[in-house]
């Protein structure tokens, strides 16, 4: 049997399992094109003028950068999953109103914003009253900083 066929084939493994090893579609493309390569081999097929072997090699060359160039705007597509955004990334920038003292010396306080009660906290270590509203900076844990404002802006 010719070298060659073994040496496809162990490419074919080779690129196989580096795919099956990544978490990405990293070398897929090179199965393919070492897929080509082998049949070229097996069939005996070259082209005038270049060797069975060159032209197995432009064979692996030109089927890896097709399959590449023409599957991978699909694969992005399906790889790529959407930012949707989780209730904690929803409250920032949100107004809220204190529901509870907000006093981070006593560890007390809660606002209530989208519907939820939450814990919060003063991001600067202010005492901030009942009733105020507020501005959710950020979101530590399970607890949401806020900020008295000026002039609160309603996001919705």
């Amino acid at each position: 049997m010719n070298i060659l066929i073994w040496l496809w084939l162990g490419a074919i493994v080779l690129f196989g399992v580096a795919e099956v090893m990544t978490d990405g579609m990293v070398s897929i493309w090179f199965v393919v094109g070492s897929l080509a390569a082998l049949f070229t081999c097996m069939s005996g097929w070259s082209l005038g003028g270049i060797s069975q072997e060159g032209t197995q090699v432009l064979v692996f060359a030109i089927v890896s950068a097709a399959a590449l160039v023409l599957s991978r705007p699909l694969v992005r597509r399906f790889m790529t999953k959407p930012n949707i955004p989780t209730n904690l990334d929803r409250v920032l920038g949100m107004v809220a109103k204190v529901t509870e003292a907000v006093d981070n010396e006593r560890a007390s306080g809660a606002v209530y914003v989208d519907g939820k009660t939450w814990t919060a906290r003063s991001d600067d270590g202010s005492v901030i009253p009942a009733g105020t509203q507020v501005k959710v900076q950020k979101i530590e844990g399970v607890k949401l900083l806020v900020h008295i404002s000026e002039k609160v802006e309603v996001r919705k």
